[in-house]
Order: C-alpha cells, then sequence, then structure tokens
C-alpha cells in the first residue's frame, strides 16, 4: 500500500474528480492545497468568511474521497505506476546483461514508451 501525503492526495483526485465538484469548491481546494494560501487569505479573496471557506473544501474532499472510494482510480493509476517501474526496473537489468545491439535497441525504446507512462 501507498502511502500518500494529504495535500498530494487531494492534488491527486482533484486532477481525477474536480470536475465533478461545484466550480467553488474545486476552486477553494486549488487555492488552499495546490496555491498553498491560508484559510484567511483565500476568504479575503473570495469575499467570505473563514469558516464558509473551511466548510467548503471539507466537503470538497469528503465528495473527492467519496468518488475515490467508489471508482478507485487513484488506486488504480498508482498500482499501474508501480507496475511500470518494476518492469522498466527489469527490463534495465536484462539491457545490462544483454550484448545484442538490437535486443538493446527494442528495450531501450520500450522503456522510453514505458516512462511516458509514468
Amino acid at each position: 500500500m501507498v502511502v500518500i501525503e494529504k495535500n498530494v492526495e487531494i492534488s491527486i483526485l482533484c486532477d481525477l474528480y474536480g470536475k465533478l465538484l461545484t466550480k467553488k469548491q474545486l476552486e477553494l481546494l486549488n487555492d488552499y492545497y495546490n496555491r498553498d494560501l491560508s484559510l484567511s487569505e483565500i476568504a479575503e479573496n473570495n469575499n467570505i468568511t473563514r469558516q464558509a471557506v473551511r466548510d467548503n473544501i471539507k466537503k470538497g474532499e469528503k465528495k473527492l474521497f467519496e468518488y475515490e472510494e467508489k471508482l478507485l482510480f487513484m488506486k488504480r493509476m498508482l498500482k499501474q505506476e508501480k507496475t511500470i517501474e518494476q518492469v522498466l526496473a527489469e527490463l534495465s537489468k536484462i539491457q545490462k546483461d544483454s550484448s545484442d545491439k538490437k535486443i538493446a535497441h527494442i528495450l531501450e525504446v520500450v522503456k522510453k514508451q514505458l516512462n511516458c507512462l509514468v
């Protein structure tokens, strides 16, 4: 199981499910987690109370976690990335041990394509 810092987790979930939130929820989550603004700064920028900002952020977080619980996109994505990294490591071992230039070239092409997926 991959352990992710909450800020990173929320950012990933926003990328995956952000369009399913209200525009305001996504904006506030982005300000708080990606732009690193304080609740007070966000409140001032949006002419709302600090409590309203906090409530909207909490509601947005809850929705994101509910979507992930049902759809599991992030879990699958992280598992896929881990698998690709393991395959790349194995390909590197084969490439290192191979003296055949044609095989080495093919492995390099495959590694480049897999790196684009991570």
